[in-house]
């Protein structure tokens, strides 16, 4: 079975950018609103951390359901990871997600400054100084036979984009302009040399899903 490297639920403004600029500890998106980008996802029956009964079904709540389903490993960009830069100061730092990280599977986090693993709950985090396609390698191992998430940030897709390692993408895209920061592309219509690509609009009109497998 082939193991694909998928990126999934990934949210972009209309202008193209993942993030905004000024990340900081406080601000894990800079000057972009996570509430807003993400605010198709949270209004779904199967948001992860809904507190209360309801929520939307449809399209958004299958790809909100859909966002674990055979992924066994994930690969992101330190700054995903952290808001820090260059050497690590603290160790202590263990991300942004407290005991119990999202994940689940093994995390293969890219940086120029590698440091020990280590474990919390079900997540391992691996700290890697390496090449796309040699991070991918050893994510598929771990993955056991599952499917590789491609978590992000926007500059860390580009990368797989660039080295053609990529094989699915969905990116949901928010009316918002963000103007700056981390950019995933000018148009989604650049994947459509390598790419089928479908546009669905999101069921309650937050955002416009960007459907893409490989040709």
């Amino acid at each position: 079975m082939t193991q694909l490297l998928k990126v999934q639920n990934f949210n972009v403004s209309s202008d193209g950018f993942g993030a905004g600029e000024n990340q900081s500890f406080e601000r894990p998106f800079g000057h972009a609103d996570p509430g807003k980008m993400f605010a198709w996802a949270g209004a779904t029956a199967s948001w992860p951390n809904r507190t209360e009964p309801g929520g939307s079904r449809g399209l958004d709540d299958f790809l909100t359901r859909d966002f674990a389903n055979n992924i066994g490993a994930e690969i992101m960009g330190r700054n995903k990871f952290s808001p820090y830069r260059g050497p690590w100061q603290d160790h202590d730092w263990q991300g942004w997600w407290g005991d119990v990280p999202p994940f689940h599977t093994p995390v293969f986090v890219l940086t120029h400054h590698e440091r020990p693993s280590f474990s919390l709950s079900d997540t391992t985090f691996h700290f890697v100084n390496a090449d796309p396609a040699t991070v991918l390698e050893q994510a598929r191992v771990a993955a056991q036979g599952k499917d590789v998430r491609l978590g992000g940030g926007a500059s860390t897709i580009r990368e797989f984009l660039d080295a053609d390692l990529v094989d699915t993408l969905h990116v949901a895209v928010s009316p918002a302009e963000l103007g700056s920061g981390s950019r995933l592309w000018e148009s989604p219509d650049e994947l459509n040399d390598r790419f089928h690509h479908d546009i669905v609009p999101s069921p309650g009109g937050a955002v416009t899903h960007h459907l893409f497998w490989r040709r």
